[in-house]
């Protein structure tokens, strides 16, 4: 079923390509405004050599690395603060919800306002970004552990701490890791969109903005976005495998019900 998958998305991708080279090659979109899709591919391919490129994709993986590490850690303990202790679930609730839905990139001009270093600002904003995904999965992993196996450990003595660590954490864990992997995706471009609308010094976004500037380089440019969206594949493919090596007895028991 996976070989499966790989062959068809690899198909799907090559069509792709066909398809937007086709597009360039018939002057159906003019190749000085967007080039074929090969000059873009083999521009991508030369930018392994630029050292520019290379630092600015450096610090990007940087921040993104603290600010998803900084608000996995704050999601999951809050998570199991609000998700163990009912008063503060309710209050807690407004406050949540209320935060939720503002976007991370309306807060850039706060966080240049409140940080001092682009490292810093980029930071807060993938930890505020981030931090939602695995902290509602979290939540609603923790509200659906089976509630015999806590009954279970409770009737041979065990206290809160040892059900929620020997039962509840276990339990939740395989879709706090889905949490994370999502919340990857969100901080990837959160990063790079505060880099593009903020400016700075370094940075995959700011490498893009150079770019375009420039004039004449709209190669150069959507090489640096194939890049981005590489980057973001591999990611995500690296969590998935990570996922499913960690959690087996999880994707197979998820494999059996269907």
């Amino acid at each position: 079923m996976n070989r499966t998958r790989v062959i068809r998305g690899v198909i799907g991708v090559c069509a792709a390509v066909v398809l937007a080279e086709a597009v360039a090659r018939l002057g159906i979109i003019d190749p000085e405004i967007v080039p074929p899709i090969s000059a873009v591919l083999l521009r991508s391919v030369t930018l392994v050599g630029d050292p520019v490129f290379l630092t600015g994709v450096a610090d990007t993986v940087l921040a993104w690395l603290v600010g998803l590490a900084l608000a996995a850690v704050a999601a999951v303990v809050l998570g199991v603060l609000l998700g163990s202790v009912p008063w503060l679930s309710a209050p807690s609730r407004m406050v949540v919800e209320f935060l939720r839905p503002i976007p991370s990139v309306a807060l850039i001009p706060l966080a240049i306002l409140l940080f001092g270093s682009e490292m810093e600002m980029k930071v807060s904003l993938i930890f505020y970004a981030a931090i939602w995904p695995i902290l509602f999965n979290t939540l609603y992993a923790l509200r659906d552990v089976d509630p015999v196996a806590k009954d279970a450990m409770r009737s041979f003595g065990f206290g809160p701490l040892a059900v929620l660590w020997r039962v509840s954490l276990p339990s939740a864990a395989p879709f706090v890791a889905t949490g994370v992997r999502v919340a990857a995706g969100v901080a990837l471009v959160v990063v790079v969109g505060a880099e593009l609308l903020s400016g700075g010094q370094s940075g995959l976004g700011i490498f893009l903005i150079d770019a375009g500037s420039a004039g004449g380089n709209t190669d150069v440019t959507l090489a640096g976005a194939v890049w981005a969206g590489a980057l973001g594949l591999i990611v995500n493919m690296l969590l998935v495998r990570v996922e499913r090596s960690a959690f087996r007895w999880h994707f197979a028991r998820t494999e059996r019900m269907r």
